[in-house]
């Protein structure tokens, strides 16, 4: 494995020891509504995730196996989304996230975060070969079923609401409103799915700035008062974790645009 490129901000209040772990879980997993884990090993591999850790929390997590292969799927999917700088690299590791997340649902089928970041992996991959290729490549379907499925086995999972609104909006700006509907894709059902993550997950700023950019996607600049009002929001919480500072900075770089 090559050498992943380090999370680049002051990690020290992301450092979480076991119990601070277990006593802020609800709080830091809000988006994923991933259990607590009883594994020690998996634990640890997620406190590596939380601390910006993020190769070392994907092979603590395929080494743990069980349920660390999820800390190894969000890590690396995490980590290609923020921080891999080589496109090819990038879509590489989506591909890899995917395959491994399928793998994962065909031995535990009831666990939602397989689908879901096989649907994470898969959309985010669709974006970089364009949304219109993989629709002719039936991704668009996958990534919707493996969403759906996810919300059905974990309700309250804000982050797999985000991601279908996301697919919502997504389809309907590349491919517009009627062809979008044979995908399955819906403005009003786009809009509803960012409202409830927001629900779901009040604190959260990747919530508001998908929803944001959805806004944009599917109401046009009439929206854009509104969306930038989201992404000030979003710029102003208060990360707890790694990944949540990376969404903060990526609402700060999106409003200095």
């Amino acid at each position: 494995m090559a050498i992943w490129t380090a999370f680049p901000h002051a990690a020290a209040d992301y450092i979480y020891a076991t119990s601070a772990l277990q006593r802020h879980w609800a709080r830091l997993h809000a988006g994923d509504a991933e259990p607590l884990p009883g594994d020690a090993k998996v634990l640890a591999a997620w406190a590596l995730f939380h601390a910006g850790e993020f190769q070392k929390a994907t092979e603590a997590g395929l080494k743990a196996g069980g349920g660390g292969i999820t800390v190894a799927n969000k890590a690396q999917a995490i980590y290609a989304n923020y921080l891999e700088t080589s496109e090819k690299a990038k879509l590489a590791l989506f591909m890899e996230v995917a395959e491994r997340a399928e793998a994962q649902i065909g031995s535990d089928p009831k666990n939602a975060n397989a689908y879901y970041f096989m649907a994470y992996a898969l959309g985010r991959y669709s974006q970089g070969i364009s949304i219109a290729k993989a629709l002719a490549q039936g991704l668009g379907s996958k990534v919707r079923s493996a969403l759906e499925t996810a919300i059905r086995l974990a309700p309250k999972h804000a982050d797999a609401h985000i991601a279908l609104g996301a697919f919502h909006a997504e389809v309907i700006d590349k491919v517009g409103s009627l062809l979008g509907r044979t995908q399955g894709a819906s403005k009003d059902a786009g809009l509803a799915m960012y409202k409830t993550a927001l629900k779901l997950n009040p604190s959260s700023a990747i919530a508001r700035v998908e929803y944001a950019n959805g806004l944009v996607m599917l109401e046009g600049d009439k929206k854009m008062k509104e969306a930038t009002k989201l992404y000030e929001d979003a710029a102003a919480c208060v990360p707890m974790d790694a990944m949540e500072r990376l969404d903060v900075e990526m609402a700060k770089a999106e409003l200095e645009d």
